[in-house]
This record gives structure tokens, C-alpha cells and sequence, in this order.
């Protein structure tokens, strides 16, 4: 019987072997620029959900996005972050050193992270819950869900709950310093996207409308 853990690194190496031949091999001229520098013009909040690559789902190049992904695509609040620095440093280098033009924070159903959020198997105050402790960033989100749809299924409750903490995370983000500089220079604008896994569908929020809109 085969050993699946080696089929699966051979999986990896010959996944690089392709990439290594359309971008080194076929077409170099766009790693020869890469290798003096990046300069994407948008930086791309996810979720580290292993279904949803940023990348693969919005057809990008190597250089295309600047991408910060974490458990639930959140963005925790600039003050009291208690050691949650590593996104919020990745978004400020996005935004002073690369200058981005954009920020996109890209929510998706079936988010495990949202799930235990609304389900509260979590223990954020444990010493050792981390995931607990980042996800109840969102927990704003789940206390306007339960209020606004105390008689809804689980179901519709996560989905509301996954769009609603994409709201949060943007929230925080106009709170940053170096974002909100750039929102009143009008250098900078902020989006917030949702992938539903379910019907292959991109939606993005309107706040005209005060709904997660298709894009496509």
C-alpha cells in the first residue's frame, strides 16, 4: 500500500516543479522584476481555511497581493492586542512602506473559526485557548447576530455571523493610524468580500445597500 505522506510531499514538489517551469522556464521576465522588489497594490486580508486561497481564487500572479491570513480573516483593534502584533505589523507595512491603494478583507462560508465563535466551545480567557482569545475579536459580530436573529437556524446565524465579522474587521481598520491617514487623503480604500463556498459565488458589501452583493 502506498505511504500517503509521501504521495503527498511528491504532490508539493511536483506542484513546484510546474510553477517552476511556467515562471522561471516559459516566462521569466516576472520574477527577473520581483527579484528587485514587490509593489502590489493591494493588500488581502483571508482566512487560513486551506479552501480558500486568495491567490487561486482571484487568478493572481506571484507579486499581485500583499496577503495576511489568520484564523477567520480578523483584524484585531490597534490598542490591547495582547500579543496579536504579527497582523497588525503586516498591515502596516502593506500600508507605509508598499503604499497599497486597497485593502480587501475576504470572509468566506463554512469559516470554522466563525462556527465555534457562535457555537462558544471556546475558552477565551484560558491561558492556552489562543484560538479562543483571536476569534472573540468577532465576538461583536455574534452578539448583533443572536440579537438581530435569535429564532434563525444555525446555519443562517454562521452566515450572518461570517459577513457581519467581516464588517468588524473593517471597522478596525479605519481605527489604525496609518489607515485612516491614507482613507482621508483618499489614497487608500477598503472592501469587504465574502466567498460562499457553496455556490462559487464573490460577494462584496454595499453600503448603499447594507448587504453582501455579487461581484460576478
Amino acid at each position: 500500500m502506498p505511504n500517503t505522506d509521501t504521495q503527498d510531499l511528491q504532490r508539493l514538489i511536483t506542484g513546484f516543479q510546474r510553477f517552476q517551469q511556467h515562471y522561471f522556464d516559459d516566462s521569466p521576465a516576472l520574477f527577473r522584476d520581483l527579484c528587485r522588489g514587490q509593489n502590489p497594490g493591494t493588500l488581502l486580508i483571508g482566512c487560513c481555511d486551506s479552501r480558500v486561497d486568495p491567490a487561486l481564487l482571484l487568478g493572481c500572479d506571484p507579486g499581485d497581493i500583499f496577503t495576511v491570513r489568520n484564523v477567520a480573516n480578523l483584524v484585531p483593534l490597534s490598542e490591547g492586542h495582547g500579543g496579536q502584533q504579527g497582523v497588525l505589523a503586516a498591515i502596516q507595512f502593506a500600508v507605509e512602506q508598499l503604499q497599497v491603494g486597497r485593502i480587501i478583507v475576504l470572509g468566506h462560508s463554512q469559516c470554522g473559526g466563525i462556527r465555534a465563535l457562535m457555537e462558544q466551545r471556546l475558552d477565551s480567557e484560558g491561558e492556552d485557548d489562543y484560538i479562543g482569545r483571536w476569534v472573540n475579536i468577532a465576538a461583536p459580530a455574534r452578539d448583533q447576530v443572536i440579537r438581530q436573529l435569535p429564532h434563525a437556524g444555525l446555519a443562517e446565524q454562521r452566515r450572518a455571523c461570517e459577513q457581519a465579522s467581516i464588517l468588524i474587521s473593517l471597522g478596525n481598520l479605519e481605527c489604525l493610524d496609518c489607515v485612516r491617514q491614507q482613507m482621508e487623503r483618499g489614497a487608500i480604500s477598503l472592501h469587504g468580500w465574502y466567498f460562499d463556498l457553496d455556490a462559487g459565488a464573490l460577494l462584496a458589501y454595499s453600503p448603499r445597500a447594507d448587504a453582501f452583493l455579487p461581484l460576478v
